[in-house]
């Protein structure tokens, strides 16, 4: 199987790497669209803000090739919000538009801003292959300022002063907003069933 990361420019590859290679694959690092478009799956990891990540994009020529792109694709942190069509970061910023939602700051609900640190999280449809094996009400590693509300393509959700997505699909398209590289057992759970779709 042909796994990509993409090299967004923006991302912490190392651990999203070494998470997959414990799993016994191999995947490939790259911002070259040849090998993207021969992917079996594809990882899109992002830190840092959606302009910033957009217009890196934008640079490699990667934008309609994520818009287009029909294998499995996982958005993780930044890399799932940019898979809405807009974010309220920087003043606003146009992003995918593959979820029609929009990113939003968290408010102030009398707790430590960003969201950092584990985290329960629902599922909202336990069939879902995703969570395979994954019990409902895990904990995840989270670390972010924004947030994608709760739309119809949400499938898992977490309580920070509010409720907000957790993970995301649409056809295709998967994201998660907290880290599965970092959230131990149930987040290497949730890469593997990935890699197994």
């Amino acid at each position: 199987m042909k796994i990509v990361i993409i090299n967004t420019g923006c991302a912490n590859l190392f651990s999203i790497n070494t998470s997959i290679r414990r799993l016994g694959y191999c995947p490939i690092i790259t911002d070259n669209f040849d090998i993207i478009s021969q992917a079996d799956k594809i990882f899109l990891p992002g830190v840092g803000s959606a302009q910033t990540a957009m217009r890196q994009l934008q640079q490699k020529q990667l934008i309609s090739v994520l818009q287009n792109i029909t294998q499995p694709i996982l958005g993780i942190c930044l890399g799932m919000q940019i898979l809405a069509k807009y974010s309220e970061e920087n003043k606003g910023t146009d992003t995918l538009g593959i979820i029609n939602t929009t990113v939003k700051k968290m408010p102030y609900q009398g707790l430590s801003l960003p969201h950092i640190g584990w985290n329960k999280t629902s599922i909202k449809k336990n069939t879902h292959n995703l969570f395979y094996n994954i019990k409902n009400d895990s904990y995840f590693y989270f670390i972010h300022n924004y947030f994608i509300p709760l739309c119809a393509e949400t499938i898992a959700i977490t309580q920070y002063g509010i409720p907000f997505t957790a993970a995301i699909t649409y056809h295709n398209f998967f994201g998660v907003q907290f880290h599965p590289e970092k959230s131990s057992s149930a987040g290497e759970q949730l890469i593997k069933n990935f890699l197994e779709m």
